[in-house]
């Protein structure tokens, strides 16, 4: 069991160097002379790190088993975070890339070895490592400025590489202790079937990619949209760190509303709570912390919710990585445009408006995708 909670602590490195970086985005972008869409950019690399990699995690876990390349990312991850932080403007861009590819392989092999450890608990262990997962990026986002104004933004990134070097330890020892015999699936497991090629899978990678865009544009660029409504940026992060914790009640709840036959009403519920706390920014902006924490709940639990889809829908530990190397893979390469497409939305029109109607037009395909998928059908379908 100790072994097995272990994957937990792996959840606790995936959010935070991402999360950490948009309350310091003005103090980066001021430094090094970056605009807003440069800044977008910035934010969306590790997006296109997870699309870049994530489809070839099945193969390095079959070679290699799935502890040991957990094993490889975290090093790895620990290697780009301090390479972002202190190697300089090129390092700033090659640290970011080596965090969003260590991640993504984090992003694939973890919800696979909880379906793997908790086989007659799938949606519920989801939630709580979801919940690991958004409480860790929330205390990202919220330490992020006063860490900055201790040091800089610098040692507001860089402090990271101490605790997930502390995983990385732990992670060592269980591939010391354990075993791992489902890691390495025979192509005859594969059954021949690609999920590429099933419309269920595309539907999963729709509905991960829809929520993946709503929550890294908001992670991004909220503390900058609430700036524009006169919010400070001590506040801001708050907000932010708000929008990032009720994710975990959103997505430890969320598990409640599935049926043994069908996530439909989770699927609905979450994009609901999505679109509501979108909708409430644009018509309601002095109301932001309402707006915040319900987009918040929505955001935990759309993530669970594409979780648990990807968990759910694969019939093996093999269709199951490659699901889930899809569906991140693919989704992931279309929310990170949501980054740039929100910066230079803004640039070009001198309001964050646009932006948030864009967001909300997401939420709306959400919907119409979370009805269809919901239903129970497996990914060779």
């Amino acid at each position: 069991m100790v072994a097995a909670l272990a994957v937990y602590l792996v959840a606790l490195t995936l959010r935070p160097a991402q999360t950490s970086v948009g309350p310091v985005l003005g103090d980066i972008g001021s430094e090094l002379g970056l605009g807003e869409g440069a800044l977008g950019l910035l934010g969306a690399l590790p997006l296109l790190g997870f699309a870049a990699v994530s489809p070839v995690v099945h193969r390095l876990s079959r070679r290699w088993g799935a502890e040991g390349t957990l094993l490889a990312a975290l090093a790895g991850l620990v290697v780009g975070v301090v390479v972002r932080s202190w190697t300089g403007v090129p390092g700033l861009w090659v640290g970011t890339a080596a965090i969003g590819a260590t991640v993504a392989i984090g992003n694939v092999l973890v919800p696979v070895i909880v379906k793997r450890d908790f086989p007659d608990r799938v949606a519920v262990a989801t939630g709580a490592y979801s919940a690991v997962i958004a409480g860790a990026a929330a205390v990202g986002a919220a330490v992020a400025v006063p860490l900055a104004e201790v040091g800089t933004w610098r040692l507001s990134l860089g402090v990271w590489a101490a605790p997930f070097a502390l995983v990385a330890c732990v992670w060592w020892l269980r591939t010391r202790v354990g075993h791992d015999p489902e890691a390495r699936i025979a192509d005859a497991d594969l059954a021949h079937a690609s999920v590429w090629r099933s419309g269920t899978a595309w539907l999963v990678t729709g509905f991960m990619g829809l929520q993946a865009t709503s929550f890294y544009v908001l992670v991004t660029w909220l503390p900058t949209i609430e700036a524009s409504f006169g919010v400070s940026a001590h506040t801001a992060g708050i907000h932010l760190f708000v929008y990032q914790i009720v994710g975990i009640a959103g997505g430890l709840l969320i598990p409640l509303a599935m049926r043994p036959d069908s996530e439909r009403g989770a699927a609905v519920l979450a994009t609901v709570l999505v679109a509501g706390g979108t909708a409430g920014l644009i018509l309601a902006p002095d109301a932001a912390v309402l707006w915040i924490t319900v987009a918040g709940l929505g955001s935990g639990a759309s993530l669970v919710t594409a979780l648990s889809l990807m968990s759910l829908r694969g019939r093996t530990p093999s269709e199951t990585t490659q699901l889930s190397g899809m569906a991140q893979s693919v989704g992931y390469l279309l929310a990170a445009a949501g980054p740039v497409l929100a910066g230079v939305l803004a640039e070009s029109t001198g309001s964050w408006t646009p932006t948030l109607l864009l967001l909300l037009g997401f939420a709306t395909l959400q919907l119409v995708v979370g009805v269809v998928v919901g239903r129970d059908r497996r990914a060779s379908r």
